[in-house]
């Protein structure tokens, strides 16, 4: 059964580590939530560790610039752990080949320049769509203005070509302050529906909290005791149940509407029939992170 709650603090002791989302938990595109910043400066005072997992499609040393030129202190978080960090070494393990066909913005372009080492990134190619054997898809070359239906014809060639996606953020949708943008993860929904082979690596798949387990035994933490928090039911939630991780289901992110007109003050009842009716049950809710 779910149990509502009002702080991370009333459940704090009981983990090591949090598996902390950013979109829509720690900030909402444009500026950090200040409470959710004090909860997890909170939580690491109290000696337990901070990962920020993500599905952003570029890799941590992105994230943190990020996160930086956004006013997130240094001193809420020990890691961050992103979907492009694990599919960049899918990359690398050669799962869309040597040459590949970037489906994506410019300013994903660290994607194929930063985190790993560069002999090993020197080994991929980018090239045009007719000469690739893989496809990685950071997503949308401009999401504020393109809709998925404008990678139609591209993904039916590609589908012809029979190349794998490797796509690197399974979000559908991210909330941009009070903006809907479409994510990679509609791309590669569209190219299966078409019969292409997608891959994806962040959450709620396996490949992301594996490299979080890793990162986090690399600081001595074993990783027993995790937390994970998140607003989105099908990545955050869903992918921690699956990996026998607690959940937080912070209902005061993108389904905020879904129950009721005060995000911090969500209709309980509408809460619990709209968790029912997607067969799912979080470990706890809470309205906002704090």
């Amino acid at each position: 059964m779910t149990r509502p709650i009002t702080a991370l603090s009333q459940i704090a002791a009981g983990y090591d580590a949090l598996l902390c989302d950013l979109w829509g938990c720690l900030h909402n595109g444009h500026a950090p939530y200040p409470a959710a910043v004090a909860a997890l400066q909170a939580f690491r005072r109290g000696g337990g560790r901070v990962v920020l997992l993500t599905n952003a499609p570029r890799p941590w040393t992105s994230v943190t610039r990020h996160l930086d030129r956004m006013g997130v202190p240094k001193d809420a978080y020990d890691l961050v752990v992103s979907s492009g960090d694990a599919t960049q070494e899918a990359m690398l393990a050669g799962l869309a080949g040597r040459r590949v066909h970037h489906i994506g913005a410019p300013k994903d372009d660290s994607f194929f320049t930063e985190a790993a080492p560069a002999e090993a990134l020197a080994t991929i190619t980018r090239v045009p769509l007719s000469e690739a054997e893989g496809i990685i898809c950071t997503g949308l070359a401009d999401d504020l203005t393109e809709t998925p239906e404008d990678y139609a014809a591209t993904l039916h060639a590609a589908h012809g070509l029979g190349l794998t996606m490797l796509c690197a953020n399974p979000d559908i949708v991210v909330d941009y302050g009070d903006k809907r943008l479409w994510c990679a993860g509609a791309l590669a929904r569209d190219y299966e529906a078409m019969g292409g082979r997608a891959l994806y690596f962040g959450k709620p798949h396996a490949p992301a909290y594996d490299l979080a387990r890793r990162r986090l035994a690399d600081l001595g933490c074993a990783g027993d005791r995790l937390l994970a928090v998140g607003d989105g039911i099908d990545t955050d939630v869903r992918g921690g149940l699956a990996e026998g991780i607690d959940t937080i289901y912070v209902s005061g992110g993108i389904n905020a509407t879904d129950f009721g007109p005060d995000p911090l003050a969500p209709d309980p009842g509408r809460l619990q029939d709209w968790l029912a009716a997607r067969q799912i049950t979080p470990t706890y809710t809470l309205p906002r992170l704090g």
